[in-house]
């Protein structure tokens, strides 16, 4: 009997080794199969290095017999588990599609990124997705079981991808496409950085001039005029805001948390949303960046998915579930209803007022030369270099509005503050002249 060492997978694709007698390598190999296992390696082991390995293999089945029923696996609940970032799955998708395009198998791609994958909700959705495909499920099945990381464009992409047997270039699309995506929502996010903190600032600032500053100087007033007849009308309003702060104040802050709720809530709603989104398209400047960054996001998705081979009905669909805007969706399902009954795209574009006239000629001209899926990405570069140009317009007009704002509000209240003080200042200058 000869002593072999061997690495193989199992059913989830999850990698073992260990050490097996038989009388052959095909023995072997059979045995090894035999236990639900599939060889990736096999050596045959000479006598002193095949004792090693039963001593070895000897005091770990003695240490883990000793050690059973001690151990505990600690796992967090879903809901207390982090959520899966597009970073993190742009980033798995990148390294999926260059395993694949270098040949690796699939099971044995994901069996790699598996193992180098720390998140415990995409390590988890491996494990399911490793033993669905092992049991004969295809890729995208196996996808399709977990919506919440993989949506439907994810795997109608891959079904597609499968489908033409060019899992490799879907996949880099979808890669692509993701970055691009983020890339897009990371610098809108970026121009409002700076707006957001001068705003925080100036309601900090007014908040502890109000509560703090203020009351200081009304004291001292009442305590040197006697009373607040004799104030400005300017530092009387001041002053009558800044009570009104601070014996409302509590209530300022509910009232604005419990709006805020309530129109979330109300967003929540078919009628709400339909009414915000509408109200996002038409805002004066930022309805623009809204319209730009829509047009970008819904031609640069349809665009992929009919190059990946998607159907153009089931890729108007995904289109309308993922375009995040209820009548951006509602013109989306205009053009689906028309293409199925043998119409040209052209017409319900143009009919919604979402998007502009040279989306539409374009989409025009792509359905005529049979070129849609180009004509949509170059339309979709186009949105993404004038979306950037919207982000940097109105930051450059926010910035200098907010500091203005703030300025206004802080000199409004020093002035109304000083303006009596002037007034005491003269009338003891001239009460020590007189004296």
């Amino acid at each position: 009997m000869a002593t072999f060492q061997y690495t193989a997978q199992d059913s989830s694709g999850q990698e073992q080794s260990g050490t097996i007698e038989a009388e052959n390598r095909s023995t072997a190999i059979a045995a090894i199969r035999a236990n639900g296992l599939f060889p990736t390696g096999l050596s045959e082991l000479s006598g002193a290095a095949a004792a090693r390995a039963a001593a070895s293999g000897a005091a770990a089945a003695k240490k883990k017999s000793k050690g059973k029923g001690l151990s505990v696996e600690i796992k967090l609940p879903k809901f207390l588990q982090p959520r899966i970032k597009q970073k993190e799955l742009t980033a798995f998708t990148r390294q999926l599609a260059t395993l694949v395009n270098a040949g690796l198998p699939l099971m044995r791609s994901l069996d790699v990124l598996k193992k180098q994958t720390k998140h415990p909700r995409l390590l988890e959705a491996l494990d399911g997705i490793i033993e669905s495909i092992s049991g004969g499920a295809t890729f995208s099945e196996a996808l399709s079981a977990y919506p919440k990381i993989f949506d439907s464009l994810y795997v109608s992409m891959v079904k597609a991808g499968e489908a033409g047997g060019v899992l490799e270039l879907v996949l880099k699309r979808l890669a692509e496409f993701a970055e691009k995506a983020e890339k897009i929502k990371n610098k809108v996010k970026g121009a409002m950085v700076y707006p957001i903190v001068v705003l925080v600032a100036a309601i900090g600032i007014t908040a502890f001039l109000m509560i703090k500053v203020i009351p200081t100087f009304q004291s001292v007033f009442k305590d040197l005029l006697g009373g607040e007849d004799k104030l400005p009308a300017i530092t009387k309003a001041v002053i009558s805001a800044s009570q009104f702060v601070q014996t409302q104040g509590a209530s300022i802050f509910v009232s604005a948390v419990a709006a805020i709720v309530l129109l979330k809530m109300a967003g929540r709603t078919k009628k709400g949303a339909y009414f915000f989104d509408s109200l996002k398209l038409h805002l004066p400047a930022f309805g623009t960046l809204v319209r730009r960054t829509a047009v970008s996001r819904v031609s640069r998705t349809l665009g992929t998915l009919l190059a990946s081979g998607v159907p153009i009905l089931q890729a108007l669909l995904i289109v309308r579930d993922t375009s995040g805007n209820q009548i951006v969706a509602g013109a989306l399902q205009d053009v689906h209803d028309a293409v199925k009954e043998g119409e040209s795209m052209t017409d319900p574009l143009a009919a919604s007022g979402v998007f502009p006239p040279m989306v539409v000629s374009m989409v025009q001209v792509g359905e005529e030369t049979g070129a849609l899926s180009d004509m949509l990405t170059r339309v979709a570069d186009t949105y993404d270099d004038e979306v950037d140009n919207a982000v940097a317009g109105m930051t450059a007009a926010i910035e200098p509005i907010l500091i203005l704002t703030l300025a206004l509000i802080v000199g409004t209240i020093v002035i109304a503050m000083f303006m009596p003080m002037v007034s005491i200042i003269q009338n003891v200058g001239g009460a020590g002249g007189a004296i």
